[in-house]
């Protein structure tokens, strides 16, 4: 039985949101005020450490690799560590608190580029550690005929706060040219209202068997759970798919560059891509409850493949917006409905644990992603780099096309 208070059971069933526990919304909150704060800071990186840094973009990917591998890694240890005490909420928080902090060391770094890349990195610790518990949370807080819409409610509510962040720091921008302090500092503030809802509403949940110390998790069940069939193809599928995926620091670098923008109207291009994943999230949960998420999730990188071959073709202003509105479409498709199938055949002790075996899996496929793009780049060129992984894209998904589709619709 998932572990939804009573009194909210009878209303949640004849609602639309039927299966859908309170912690998802309050969880939801949380990543909204958390991702206004992270999204600030996000936005205006890339533009920070290529044109005012001078970084290549070898650099900016070794930069972008990193970061990804060092959250996927923490990932993992905090998936085991919050499986073994039990205590999902205590994990997330610890990861929501060091991302809040980080703003404060990119406050303190300026242009010194060894506490710069500390900062950007704690951020990335702070997001590792906080995502496979926080997901954890939402699976274990509904109803497993409903993963794929509490993840699209979730993921809903996180978009906006990746909506409303890169809005306020072109505000900030605009008005006070280089106020890049400000916009740090609102980050920060933004991050502690975000944990604190954290820590006043969500509850914790975990498996009915958390008393039983027979059933602890370690290392070795841990491994244990690649004898799953189903998840073991996930976690193959997921990594491939992740290997030649554009990380999307690089895909608004490749539209600024296209369009002219000037420095201040940067942030505008991950609100483009905020807003179809926000429209398009929950929409896509509920296709992938039906149609099945293995299906739902091929259909997302299919639409990646469309983005990249639209910048490609791109000329003017319009073709870049469609190609931010296809990025946006294919995170809907993919990054809650990934950890939606992957909830659905985990054992609940061990939830938080398989998910971060999966996203670390993922995240250490699209750290080289970046590292390799970025040499293509400055070797050949951006367009001959994105023409190289749309084409591996699409063999990626040839491959994974047979074990995704074979997953039951609940799966």
């Amino acid at each position: 039985m998932y572990p939804i208070e009573p009194k909210h059971l009878h209303e949640l069933r004849r609602g639309r949101w039927a299966g859908v526990g309170p912690n998802v919304f309050f969880l939801g909150l949380t990543s909204l005020l958390t991702d206004i704060s992270s999204e600030m800071v996000t936005s205006i990186l890339p533009l920070y450490l290529v044109l005012a840094l001078g970084l290549t973009p070898l650099q900016f990917g070794l930069v972008d690799g990193l970061s990804q591998a060092v959250a996927a890694f923490a990932r993992l240890g905090s998936g085991l560590l919050a499986d073994r005490w039990h205590n999902n909420r205590g994990v997330a928080a610890a990861g929501y608190g060091l991302s809040a902090l980080s703003r404060l060391l990119l406050l303190a770094a300026g242009n010194a580029w060894g506490l710069l890349s500390t900062a950007i990195v704690l951020d990335r610790v702070g997001k590792g550690i906080r995502t496979s518990p926080r997901d954890a949370l939402i699976s274990l807080s509904s109803s497993p005929q409903s993963l794929g819409l509490a993840f699209g409610v979730h993921r809903a509510l996180d978009t906006m706060g990746a909506l409303l962040g890169p809005l306020l720091a072109f505000v900030i921008l605009s008005l006070l040219a280089d106020a890049y302090d400000l916009v740090f500092v609102t980050s920060f503030f933004f991050g502690l209202v975000g944990l604190a809802t954290l820590l006043c509403f969500v509850r914790n949940v975990s498996s009915q068997t958390a008393a039983d110390p027979a059933r602890r998790p370690t290392l070795a069940s841990a491994g244990r759970l690649f004898a799953l069939k189903p998840f073991r193809a996930l976690v193959i599928a997921g990594a491939l798919l992740g290997l030649v995926t554009v990380a999307d620091s690089f895909f608004f670098l490749m539209i600024q560059r296209k369009m002219s923008m000037a420095p201040a109207m940067f942030p505008l291009l991950y609100v483009a891509t905020a807003l179809a994943y926000l429209l398009l999230a929950i929409p896509a949960g509920r296709l992938s409850d039906r149609i099945g998420r293995g299906r739902v999730f091929l259909l997302g990188h299919a639409l990646l493949v469309v983005a990249c071959m639209t910048l490609l073709w791109s000329g003017d202003g319009a073709f870049g917006v469609l190609a931010l509105a296809l990025l946006g479409a294919y995170y809907a498709c993919t990054d809650g409905v990934l950890m939606a199938a992957a909830s659905s055949f985990l054992p609940a002790e061990l939830r938080a644990t398989g998910l971060a075996i999966l996203a670390t899996a993922i995240g250490v496929a699209r750290m080289a992603a970046s590292v390799m793009f970025g040499a293509l780049w400055e070797v050949r060129s951006a367009e001959f780099a994105l023409g190289v992984f749309a084409f591996g894209l699409v063999a990626a998904m040839l491959v994974a096309a047979r074990p995704l589709t074979r997953l039951s619709p609940a799966a």
